[in-house]
């Protein structure tokens, strides 16, 4: 059956709760994600993570203080009552990491005015090191894309604060490390909500190179960053929930030795068959890894969706040879929410196969290098139910991790006590996995 058998794909409303990409300045200029000020007029720009959305700002009643712009200049709410919010700039703001993320001023501090990404560093690079003069600027990189993964998550909705500074038990934080110059390598992994990254990363000519030894058709630094976070939300969502069970399923057991399964993926290289059930090739070292890699792939899928959706780029009616998924590969078929997925997810194959053949016009490399196998379909709906139902309150949350004829309450069950503790043995086992694909 060829596309034009096929009637268009309307456009996905599963991608809705997340904010588009597209902003305007106040002038009616287009600016962009990483902006802190308008080429076209000057004027400041902040990114507000309540609204998702890059604003206009002008100042404030009180010294050091901004508000989005409005016309006329004044700061008093427009024709509203409703009082005009008030945001601090982020004290990132003027460091390598060019940060240009708001804050509200009731969540200020003297000493440290963070904004909801930078709060989450732990350790940053050295910026005085005479020997590594490019650490502001690989810094910088770095930051970047932590932002961008930030943004998503907020967005998302997934529950996300300061292992450093709010929550000290369940939290997350960053290390942003440089390899010694003639010391032990850093490797960039996951431990217990730590995310340890190896700055060299952020260094173009050495990333291709590691991704090159390492035989990998993609490695970003955001790859890095939604790979990594994978193992810190397998820990909030998955592990000791009622999602464990569905996660075995299509994952596999694991509880199986990740030390020994990841020593073999490198002494033996990933099993032959990889690509016919796995997203990637390192995806096969272990359900963890299998888990991380869709993870980071869903992360890819919906902030690039709703990217070509909020810039109004259609591709149902591109002249494409294309095979839809149906309904049938998905982990609930029954879902009152399965044809959106779906919609969704068939919206993506048709946007990649079109961006591919834009790069291969300008001589580039796969926009998109993975192919999606049918195996793959269930685990990256499973991952958008888990997603889609994080906040709701447990009471009226279903079981979509069980089969629907095992949906019995557990919660005393010794078998649910086991899962729990496997899982928490299985944690102090895997201390900075996630050498990624990315």
């Amino acid at each position: 059956m060829s596309t034009t058998d096929l009637p268009p794909v309307p456009a996905p409303t599963v991608a809705a709760s997340l904010a588009g990409r597209a902003y305007r300045c106040q002038c009616g200029r287009p600016v962009f994600f990483r902006n802190s000020t308008c080429l076209a007029c000057g004027t400041p720009l902040g990114y507000d993570t309540v609204q998702a959305r890059l604003l206009p700002l002008m100042p404030g009643q009180d010294p050091d203080t901004w508000v989005e712009w409005q016309a006329g200049g004044t700061t008093g709410g427009g024709s509203s009552d409703a009082p005009t919010a008030a945001y601090l700039r982020c004290a990132n703001l003027q460091t390598p990491a060019a940060c240009n993320w708001l804050l509200p001023v009731h969540e200020g501090e003297p000493q440290a005015v963070l904004c909801r990404a930078c709060r989450l560093n732990r350790t940053i690079p050295d910026l005085n090191d005479p020997e590594h003069p490019d650490n502001g600027e690989l810094w910088g990189r770095v930051e970047l894309a932590k932002r961008r993964l930030v943004s998503a998550l907020l967005a998302l909705g997934l529950p996300l604060s300061s292992r450093v500074s709010e929550d000290p038990e369940g939290g997350l934080m960053f290390d942003f490390l440089r390899s010694p110059d003639f010391g032990p390598h850093i490797m960039t992994g996951h431990d217990t909500g730590l995310i340890t990254l190896n700055i060299n990363e952020a260094d173009d000519a050495t990333r291709e190179t590691v991704r090159k030894a390492m035989h990998e058709p993609y490695r970003t630094l955001l790859g890095h960053f939604r790979h990594e976070v994978g193992h810190y939300y397998w820990d909030r969502l998955i592990a000791g929930t009622d999602w464990l069970q569905g996660f075995r399923g299509l994952f596999g057991d694991e509880t199986q030795n990740y030390a020994a399964s990841l020593q073999t993926n490198y002494s033996q290289g990933p099993r032959p068959d990889w690509a016919l059930h796995y997203v990637s090739a390192y995806a096969s070292v272990h359900p963890w890894e299998d888990w991380a890699e869709c993870w980071a792939h869903y992360l890819h899928i919906r902030d690039t969706v709703d990217t070509a959706l909020s810039f109004g780029l259609a591709t149902d009616t591109a002249q494409l040879e294309f095979t839809p998924f149906t309904l049938d590969t998905l982990y609930q078929p029954e879902h009152p929410g399965a044809e959106n997925f779906l919609s969704f997810l068939n919206c993506w194959t048709r946007l990649t196969m079109l961006l591919n053949e834009m790069s291969r016009a300008m001589g580039q490399s796969d926009f998109y290098p993975f192919v999606l196998p049918h195996e793959v379909v269930p685990k990256l709906h499973f991952i958008h139910l888990v997603v889609s139902l994080v906040n709701e309150p447990p009471g009226d949350r279903p079981l979509y991790g069980q089969n629907q004829d095992q949906n019995q309450d557990r919660s005393d069950s010794p078998e649910l006590e086991e899962e729990q503790a496997q899982s928490q043995n299985g944690q102090q086992a895997r201390q900075m996995m996630g050498q990624s694909n990315f």
